[in-house]
């Protein structure tokens, strides 16, 4: 049976503080298990110091790990970025639901084929599913959302741009931030949060049953 496998390495891991970077990361994918353990067939491990692979249930459930894990560096302030697949293959293997280890199937060696090639493409996502609408929308969603959210700095920026994701209203964020309305307004057009949050919508419709 074809499964959802996700896998996911940190983009230019050499250049970072290693045991920052192995604790952050570590705290970063045991989070997304807890939030997402009744949607994961086969958790996310690590299984090299910068890489992590996991089963999940499905289309949908694929795409909000992948949004979640993108936001919860943005909440945390986290100074690494991640490369993602997603790739629907098959797994010959019982699935193991403690780790996702010993496991086997041209799946998981197609999926670390595609994650290896993004490197030469210089992309971070990237997803190679079977419905051939869904595959291309979300493509095309990705990269749109990729030109958005690379030209957010974690220094001036992502602690704006949280705000947003949790509060959404303008008038909020300025409120509890201090600022003027009109000072906000701007930033929120300058930083083109109402096209990430279409994009968001626009992956979240077209992975709906």
């Amino acid at each position: 049976m074809k499964q959802f496998i996700l896998m996911a390495d940190v983009i230019s891991s050499g250049k970072k503080d290693q045991n920052q970077l192995m604790i952050a990361f570590k705290e970063l994918v045991h989070d997304i298990n807890q939030s997402y353990k009744n949607d994961i067939l086969s958790p996310l491990t690590i299984t090299l110091g910068d890489e992590f692979q996991g089963i999940l249930k499905d289309l949908a459930t694929s795409v909000k790990i992948i949004l979640s894990l993108e936001e919860n560096i943005i909440h945390k302030k986290l100074n690494f970025q991640l490369r993602y697949i997603l790739y629907q293959g098959e797994i010959e293997t019982p699935i193991n639901t403690d780790i996702a280890y010993e496991m086997l199937g041209s799946g998981l060696t197609n999926a670390r084929a595609k994650l290896t090639n993004l490197k030469t493409d210089k992309s971070k996502f990237g997803v190679s599913i079977e419905n051939k609408l869904q595959n291309d929308i979300l493509n095309n969603a990705f990269i749109v959302f990729e030109n958005i959210t690379q030209k957010w700095d974690m220094e001036s920026d992502y602690e704006l741009v949280s705000n947003f994701i949790i509060l959404d209203d303008y008038k909020i964020v300025a409120e509890k931030l201090d600022k003027t309305r009109s000072q906000i307004w701007k930033r929120k057009k300058t930083l083109n949060i109402e096209s990430y949050n279409a994009t968001k919508k626009i992956m979240q419709l077209i992975t709906e049953k």
